[in-house]
């Protein structure tokens, strides 16, 4: 679906009418494509942190070109800077040292990504000096502009080598409306050494992943990145959309299964079928869901339940079981659809909002507590341009789009290329996070 707006402002006279009015003007994203580079230029990288040597050896890895003496006049696709050193407030100047003189050689949908020690696991000025990061980052992601984004990895002692699908993402056009962001590796119980990945351009090979409510909009497009990733996908969704599931999974090769998730037996039957027909699972991804909006004072008790039963009851129960049964397997991923309302509230949706911020309750509760390398993650989606946020009056569509840092909304493939980087057995030392895929929102998050 199109964004009229951002067609309009790419005019002869939305141009002039933006320069004279103050208008927003969205840039263009640049999204991956299946077959091209990671990054199409050269990545400078900087710093003196526990990272910094190693930085240009997990970039090529990647295949990413990178150096550390940009050359004047250059135009450069991407900066990461590692100030894991930090460790006193003064020392903070290294980012302006860094930074400010390399801003202007960046090209357009540029990527940075600073990399600092978890500030919880650090004492003193150094706790101070590294939680001063996220400020920075955030700020820096409102001012970049030209389709950029900013983010913040803290990685935990010990787990630099595992930073390397992060880093895949962050710096690639599969993180197009992913910015402000603060993501930790080695943290919350995880493993600090990440599984090997054969193939970056098909790291789930081999793999067996759950989708539900895979037959259409966002669940549709998480199924088809997950395939082009190598994994074979098992696409759930209710009985009433069988046709247009087996359509899809029939088109990626997978497996289907038709229930409602909200079902007392949802749990069991969706462990059986894993069991019997794939022996096991390696990704489950918690897409399904609905509203039923209305203000709280006319919320009827129907509206209310529906929506907690398949938006958080059902993902969790479906979780235990299957970590229960042992249904997913070692090295596995679980990762649950969010949203930006859980975080930050919105009118006529207290139900909607209390299911979202209850499937972070759901991460925060179990990331602790996983073992056999398993994570668990979510997304949390901002104004993401679907059938449903079509229906959406047109100027509170607008305004939903308008205000994050790039002035759109973003697409159902932004939120599917969040999830296949929790998927990749490379980030098995990415546990309890929760990304916005928001285009950093202005408000609220």
């Amino acid at each position: 679906m199109s964004d009229r707006y951002r067609s309009f402002t790419a005019s002869p006279i939305g141009k002039i009418l933006v320069k004279n009015l103050g208008l927003p003007s969205p840039m263009k994203l640049e999204r991956y494509e299946a077959g091209a580079p990671l990054v199409d230029g050269t990545v400078v990288v900087g710093g003196t942190g526990r990272l910094a040597e190693s930085l240009p050896g997990l970039l090529d890895t990647l295949g990413i070109a990178s150096t550390e003496a940009p050359a004047e006049g250059e135009k450069y696709k991407g900066l990461v800077f590692d100030a894991s050193g930090i460790t006193t407030s003064e020392e903070l100047h290294a980012l302006r040292d860094f930074f400010t003189p390399l801003l202007r050689s960046l090209s357009t949908c540029p990527r940075v990504v600073v990399l600092g020690t978890p500030p919880e696991l650090v004492e003193g000025g150094e706790r101070v000096a590294q939680r001063a990061l996220e400020g920075f980052t955030r700020s820096l992601g409102k001012e970049i502009g030209r389709g950029g984004t900013v983010q913040l990895v803290y990685v935990a002692e010990g787990a630099e080598a595992a930073t390397t699908s992060t880093l895949a993402f962050l710096l690639s056009p599969k993180s197009a409306y992913v910015s402000g962001q603060v993501v930790r590796i080695g943290a919350s119980g995880a493993t600090t050494k990440p599984n090997p990945v054969a193939d970056w351009s098909r790291p789930l090979d081999g793999k067996v992943a759950l989708v539900t409510g895979a037959s259409r909009g966002i669940g549709e497009q998480i199924a088809r990145v997950l395939h082009r990733d190598g994994a074979t996908v098992v696409g759930l969704d209710v009985p009433q959309a069988a046709s247009d599931l087996q359509a899809l999974m029939k088109e990626l090769d997978g497996d289907w299964l038709t229930l409602d998730i909200s079902t007392k037996d949802a749990p069991q039957r969706i462990a059986q079928h894993l069991k019997e027909k794939h022996g096991g699972v390696d990704v489950v991804v918690h897409n399904a869901g609905i509203t039923r909006d209305k203000k709280l004072a006319n919320m009827k008790e129907d509206r209310w339940a529906s929506v907690i039963a398949v938006n958080l009851t059902a993902p969790e129960r479906i979780t235990r079981e299957l970590l229960a049964q042992k249904v997913v397997n070692r090295g596995g991923s679980i990762v649950g659809v969010a949203s930006i309302a859980g975080i930050a509230g919105n009118v006529g949706q207290t139900n909607y909002a209390a299911s979202k911020a209850g499937v972070i309750g759901l991460v925060d509760s179990l990331k602790d507590d996983m073992s056999n390398g398993i994570t668990i993650n979510a997304v949390a989606p901002g104004f993401i341009i679907t059938d449903m946020t079509a229906a959406v009056p047109l100027a509170t569509r607008e305004v939903g789009q308008r205000l994050n840092a790039m002035a759109q909304g973003g697409l159902p493939v932004d939120v599917a290329e969040a999830i296949a980087w929790y998927a990749s057995p490379g980030s098995t030392a990415v546990n309890g996070n929760v990304v916005r895929v928001c285009g950093q929102m202005m408000l609220g998050a």
